[in-house]
């Protein structure tokens, strides 16, 4: 799987990281005695940046280029990249703790944040920082796991196939969730098969691992994958009776209040929350199935999901002068954007505006994508109905507002006001809509 070192075995390497364990590749971020990673990009050679390095205090440099090798304190590998991985699993081998796998199209941010503010009611947990999930992000992830934690949360993405296998390969996770599937990312993936066969590695992981798989149950996609393979210890969440953990929406206006309890039991519990999005509901009962299995109580699970605020504009509630905004404009895709239109759709509001931006990375979907977008927000009774970039541009209809770009949406808002309203904001991060944020 991965490259071999050239003059330093990964054990050895190891041990200069238990001495020096802060691990960067971002010269901006070097601290004193850390090792920087000289990774290289389309657009960098991280072996440029070795020296500069040292000066700033890094303790050694792991480079790939000889030329850049001047003592002791660099050390020269096959390929950077491949060593950062080597050196996490090899990390993630001295750790006896469960680590849960989680993936998704939606959502696995937010189930994330979730999972971690239940279990940290009982243990010392580390999970995934921003959203360092990819083939870079999960090593770095492992490598900050010190002794001291006993359970682990790492969010795994990505955008083309065996991706989620690679990150298993790497991060060996002993639980597993998927949010759910969806249309993203599909110039990567080619189809949403594809898209569901790279989130069902994270399955056939646990399968070949005798993992525990916590499963959305009345989730037909999921449902149909967790039966396409033998996994023995499922754990199930949803709606249905028939879930171990049970739950349903109470309201939406526009914080969520959830009721749940565990099958077989008559006690049930009312939690008050602070994320909007009806969609969110499953992420809360993906957390309580979580904490429930880790025999954490429920005073203690509630006590958690309640203290949960979320801060990285997904399902986050802000209030202005004006208005109510929902900010959910961190990313985007078909069936994200299709969830934030039924749930602004249920929310009992006496004025509603809806403002959209563009979804990118469709491939030849994007078209009819955008164009079912726009059909849905037809029939959602919304006071203004705002739609922003070129995709979306294509379909106008008379009573929307068309934009091509956000600056554009930006001046129509400054010049015709959105007040007193409750509002939408959902577009790929590209679109820039914290832009609009001032204005309304």
């Amino acid at each position: 799987m991965f490259n071999k070192l050239l003059n330093m075995d990964i054990q050895s390497l190891y041990q200069i990281y238990k001495q020096y364990p802060n691990i960067t590749t971002d010269t901006r971020k070097i601290g004193k005695d850390s090792i920087f990673f000289a990774l290289k990009g389309a657009n960098f050679n991280g072996n440029t940046f070795a020296e500069n390095a040292i000066e700033m205090g890094a303790k050694y440099v792991v480079i790939d280029e000889d030329i850049y090798q001047k003592d002791e304190s660099y050390i020269l590998v096959d390929d950077v990249l491949s060593t950062l991985q080597q050196l996490a699993n090899y990390h993630r081998h001295q750790l006896h703790i469960p680590i849960i796998g989680v993936t998704g199209t939606n959502g696995k941010t937010t189930t994330k944040e979730l999972l971690y503010a239940v279990v940290s009611q009982k243990f010392k947990a580390y999970a995934t920082k921003g959203n360092l999930n990819n083939h870079i992000g999960v090593p770095l992830t492992l490598l900050a796991i010190d002794d001291s934690i006993e359970l682990a949360i790492i969010e795994m993405g990505a955008n083309h196939l065996k991706e989620i296998a690679f990150l298993c390969g790497i991060a060996e996770p002993t639980h597993g969730l998927i949010s759910n599937v969806g249309k993203a990312h599909l110039e990567g993936f080619g189809s949403f098969e594809g898209v569901k066969t790279t989130k069902g590695e994270l399955y056939d992981w646990l399968q070949d691992h005798q993992g525990v798989l916590f499963l959305q149950a009345d989730n037909p996609h999921l449902k149909e994958m967790a039966a396409a393979r033998q996994i023995t210890d499922i754990v199930t969440y949803g709606f249905s009776e028939n879930n171990q953990v049970i739950g349903k929406l109470l309201k939406a206006n526009p914080l969520l209040q959830i009721e749940w309890q565990k099958k077989g039991t008559t006690d049930s519990y009312v939690v008050n929350t602070q994320l909007t999005g009806s969609y969110n509901t499953e992420n809360f009962l993906a957390a309580i199935a979580v904490g429930l299995h880790f025999d954490i109580s429920a005073a203690a699970i509630n006590r958690g999901i309640e203290g949960y605020t979320p801060t990285n504009n997904r399902s986050q509630v802000m209030k202005t002068a004006h208005n109510t905004l929902i900010c959910d404009y961190y990313n985007a895709n078909a069936t994200s954007m299709s969830a934030a239109l039924d749930n602004i759709r249920i929310i009992d509001a006496d004025k509603k505006a809806i403002v959209l931006g563009d979804m990118f990375e469709l491939g030849e979907e994007s078209f009819e994508e955008h164009k079912k977008i726009v059909e849905n927000v037809r029939s959602i009774p919304a006071d203004r109905k705002i739609f922003v970039g070129k995709e979306f541009f294509v379909h106008q209809y008379k009573g929307g507002e068309f934009y091509e770009t956000t600056a554009e949406a930006k001046q129509a808002i400054r010049d015709t006001p959105v007040m007193n309203s409750t509002v939408l904001l959902k577009a790929s991060r590209g679109m820039a809509f914290e832009n609009l944020v001032e204005l309304l």
